[in-house]
C-alpha cells in the first residue's frame, strides 16, 4: 500500500451543525461509506450456500470468503486509522471508497473460489482504509452538541447495512445471482466519492507525523492470519496446523513487545490509559465475537435446516433492521444522559436472550413463533448497545486521537468476528461438509448458540463490572466530552491532562 505523500497542515474549519445541509451531506457521505463495508460484512453470509454449490466449495472454503475479508480488515484498519489522522481523513476515506468499490468488481468477476477469497482479502483492505475515516470525520467535523445524535444516526444506518444485507443478499441470490451482491458496491461508490469531495471538509491531526509502524502491521497481520489458518484447519491435525498455531502466537507476542517498545508504535499503549477505553474494547471483543458467529450462522440455519429460500432468510433479519433503523440515534442519546453502563449491560444480555431463543429453530421452523422472537429481542440489544459503544469509545478520548481510537475499537471487533467465524465450526463440530447436511448442521448450530451466548453474556459481566456512569456535576461542562465518563469520576485536580482546561 502506498503511502500518500505529506500534505500540508490543513487550517480547521468550523464545527457543522448536524441540523445544516452541509452537515446532512456530511453524514450522508459518511454513512455511504461504512454502510458499503457493514453491508459486505453480512450480505455474503446469505450468499454462501450458493456459492459453494456454484463453486464447489467446502465449509473452510467459504469460512475464508468470510475470514479473507475480516483477516485484511482487522490486520490492517490501524493502519487506515492513522493514516486517516496524519494525511487527511476525507482523503483516505475516499482513497478506501475506491479501494473497496474495485475489490467488490473483482469479487463479482471471480471464476473460482481461490480468486474470490484474494479479491475478498483486497476489500478488506478499502475497507480498512474507509471505516475509521467515516466516524472520525463526523467527530471532526461536527459540533459537539451534535455529535451525540451524529453518531447515533451513523451507528444506526449503519446498524441497518449490517442487518438489511441478509435480506438484500437473499433476494439478489434467487434473483440475478449471487456476484450482484459485491457488484452492487460499485453504484454506491459512485455516489460517495462525489459527496465527499464536495460537500466534506478535510481534517487531520495537527500533531501527526509522516513515520508508520511498519514492523507492528506485518506483525499484527502476520498473528492474525496464522491463527486464522490454524482455527479453520485445525480439523486436519497436520504438522502445519501446529506450526501455524505456535508461529502466530509468537508473533502475537512479538506484536505486544514492538508496540511496548517502540518509538511510533501503532497501537500506543498510553492510550489505554484511559480505562473506560480499555473497558469498551474488552466489551466489545466479546459482543462482536458472538454477533459475528450469530449472524454467520443464523442465515446457514435458515436455509440448510429449516428449509429456507436466500429471499427469506434474509427477509427473517428485517426486525433487527427496523428496529436498528427506528432506535438508534434515540439510543444514542439516552447513552449520553445516564451513561455508558447500563447500555453496555442490558444491550449484551439482551442480545444473549435473543440468541437462546435461536435454539427453538430447526426443520420446519415457524417464522412467527421461532424465529420472529428471536430476531426481535436481538435487534433490542443491538440498538441498546451498539449507539453507546461507539460514542463512549470517542469520548474516552481527545478528539484529536479520534481515527485512533476508531481504528483501535473497529479492529477489535473485526478480529473478534474473524476468530469467531473460524473458531465457531471447529468448537460446534461441524464438518467440512457439514453444511450439506441438515441433520448434521442443526446439532452443531444448537452447540454454536451456546457459545454465543456466553460471549454475549461474558461481554455485559464485563461492562457492569468494569464501566462506570458519571456521576452528575462531577466535571467541568467544558471538560465532560473527555472525561465524565471515565471511571472513577475525578476531582479536577486530579484529572490531569486527561481534559481541556475548564
Amino acid at each position: 500500500m502506498t503511502v500518500p505523500a505529506e500534505p500540508p497542515d490543513v487550517p480547521p474549519e468550523p464545527a457543522v451543525p448536524l441540523a445544516s445541509a452541509r452537515g446532512r451531506w456530511i453524514l450522508l457521505a459518511t454513512v455511504l461509506g461504512s454502510t458499503m463495508a457493514m453491508l459486505d460484512s453480512t450480505v455474503v453470509n446469505v450468499a454462501l450456500p450458493r456459492i459453494g454449490e456454484d463453486l464447489d466449495a467446502d465449509l473452510a472454503a467459504l469460512q475464508w470468503t468470510v475470514n479473507a475479508y475480516l483477516l485484511t480488515l482487522a490486520g490492517l484498519i490501524l493502519v487506515g486509522g492513522s493514516l486517516s489522522d496524519r494525511f487527511g481523513r476525507r482523503r483516505i476515506f475516499t482513497v478506501g471508497v475506491v479501494w473497496f468499490a474495485v475489490g467488490s468488481l473483482l469479487c463479482g468477476v471471480a471464476p473460482n473460489a481461490g480468486v474470490l477469497i484474494a479479491a475478498r482479502a483486497l476489500q478488506g483492505i478499502g475497507g480498512a482504509l474507509l471505516t475509521p475515516g467515516s466516524l472520525a470525520l463526523i467527530q471532526a467535523s461536527i459540533r459537539a452538541e451534535d455529535r451525540g445524535r451524529a453518531i447515533g444516526l451513523w451507528s444506526g444506518f449503519g446498524g441497518v447495512g449490517a442487518a438489511v444485507g441478509p435480506f438484500l443478499g437473499g433476494w439478489l441470490v434467487d434473483g440475478p445471482g449471487w456476484r450482484w451482491v459485491f457488484l452492487l458496491n460499485v453504484p454506491l461508490a459512485a455516489v460517495c466519492v462525489p459527496v465527499a469531495l464536495r460537500h466534506v471538509p478535510e481534517s487531520r491531526d495537527p500533531q501527526a507525523h509522516g513515520r508508520f509502524d511498519a514492523a507492528g502491521a506485518a506483525l499484527g497481520a502476520g498473528a492474525l492470519g496464522l491463527v486464522t489458518y490454524a482455527l479453520i484447519e485445525a480439523r486436519s491435525g497436520s504438522a502445519a496446523v501446529i506450526v501455524a498455531a505456535v508461529l502466530g502466537g509468537l508473533l502475537g507476542g512479538a506484536f505486544v513487545y514492538v508496540e511496548r517498545r517502540g518509538t511510533d508504535p501503532m497501537v500506543p499503549p498510553d492510550i489505554f490509559a484511559s480505562r473506560l477505553f480499555t473497558a469498551v474494547n474488552l466489551v466489545t471483543l466479546c459482543v462482536y465475537a458472538a454477533i459475528g458467529g450469530f449472524f454467520f450462522l443464523v442465515v446457514l440455519q435458515l436455509q440448510v435446516v429449516s428449509g429456507y429460500s436466500a429471499l427469506a432468510a434474509g427477509a427473517a433479519m428485517l426486525p433487527t433492521t427496523l428496529l436498528m433503523l427506528l432506535l438508534s440515534a434515540r439510543s444514542g442519546e439516552l447513552g449520553e444522559r445516564i451513561g455508558p453502563r447500563i447500555p453496555l449491560t442490558v444491550g449484551p444480555v439482551l442480545c444473549a436472550v435473543g440468541t437462546l431463543l435461536m435454539l427453538r429453530v430447526g426443520p420446519a421452523a415457524s417464522y412467527v413463533q421461532d424465529v420472529l422472537p428471536a430476531m426481535v429481542v436481538m435487534g433490542m440489544g443491538l440498538v441498546t448497545l451498539v449507539a453507546p459503544l461507539t460514542s463512549t469509545v470517542l469520548a474516552s478520548v481527545d478528539p484529536g486521537r479520534a481515527g485512533l481510537a476508531s481504528g483501535i475499537n473497529n479492529a477489535a471487533a473485526r478480529v473478534a468476528g474473524l476468530l469467531a467465524v473460524a473458531a465457531l465450526p471447529l468448537l460446534s463440530g461441524m464438518g467440512p461438509e457439514s453444511y450439506r447436511s441438515a441433520s448434521q448442521f442443526d446439532a452443531a448450530f444448537g452447540r454454536a448458540m451456546l457459545w454465543c451466548t456466553g460471549a454475549f453474556l461474558a461481554g455485559a459481566a464485563v461492562a457492569w463490572a468494569t464501566v462506570r456512569s458519571p456521576a452528575p456535576g462531577v466535571c467541568h461542562p467544558q471538560c465532560h466530552t473527555y472525561c465524565a465518563v471515565s471511571a472513577p469520576p475525578l476531582e479536577p485536580r486530579e484529572r490531569g491532562d486527561r481534559t481541556t482546561p475548564g
